[in-house]
């Protein structure tokens, strides 16, 4: 027997007063895990502020949308915990004018803070049922500076490069070429590089051409899979 994962998107499937009650845990996740923890921006912080984490997770973990920790979506993926979100979306110095380019779409939570601070968000997941069930829901939540595309992330979008930003929510081996080239000159790159147990949350800058990496805090995120099933 093969276990569904369900997903409540719309504001109507909600019980009477809840809405009122996930408003003040998102509130709450903003303040006690976000802001405590040194993040500033207030673009950022009004993103997370705005985007209903809880639409984004199964019914089954909707309680636990604005918890402390990364959820399960089914697929063997996960969204993930809030402070990383925020992080990783602040140091990318994003505004009103930035194209981004997201690999791992996943559930559509990240590149729906994004799609809040940008100008467009282009973002690519690799398993089609995650990418089809994002692009629904983000089209169901009126975001229309999105655009989804499944297929392999590791070559990125290179039609619509180059991009402003782009942010990396699967860990590679190493960090793709293909990504490197298609960052515009002054952007910025976020990503997760290593192994499963020994990963590095990195920050590059293109300056001149060149690529300046420095490295942020340790983390643990799903690897950067290929088509054939095989690790990056």
């Amino acid at each position: 027997m093969i276990g569904v994962m369900i997903f409540g998107a719309r504001c109507e499937a909600e019980a009477p007063g809840a809405s009122e009650k996930f408003a003040k845990l998102c509130e709450q996740m903003v303040k006690t895990q976000i802001e405590a923890r040194g993040v500033k921006s207030k673009i950022v912080l009004d993103a997370l502020r705005k985007v209903e984490r809880h639409k984004f997770v199964p019914q089954t973990y909707q309680r636990q949308a604005y918890e402390d920790h990364p959820l399960p979506i089914g697929e063997g993926q996960t969204i993930s915990q809030p402070y990383i979100v925020a992080l990783m979306t602040e140091v990318l110095d994003l505004d009103s004018t930035k194209k981004v380019l997201e690999i791992g779409t996943g559930s559509g939570y990240q590149a729906a803070v994004l799609a809040e601070i940008c100008h467009q968000v282009y973002t690519i997941e690799l398993i089609e049922v995650l990418g089809k069930r994002a692009e629904k829901l983000l089209a169901d939540l009126g975001y229309e500076n999105i655009r989804v595309r499944v297929g392999d992330g590791y070559k990125g979008w290179k039609e619509y490069s180059p991009f402003d930003a782009i942010i990396v929510t699967c860990a590679p081996s190493h960090i793709p070429r293909p990504l490197k080239d298609q960052l515009a000159e002054g952007g910025k790159m976020v990503i997760p590089v290593g192994e499963t147990f020994n990963q590095k949350l990195v920050l590059l800058a293109k300056k001149q051409g060149k690529i300046v990496e420095e490295n942020i805090i340790p983390v643990r995120f799903v690897p950067m899979m290929r088509h054939d099933g095989k690790e990056y």
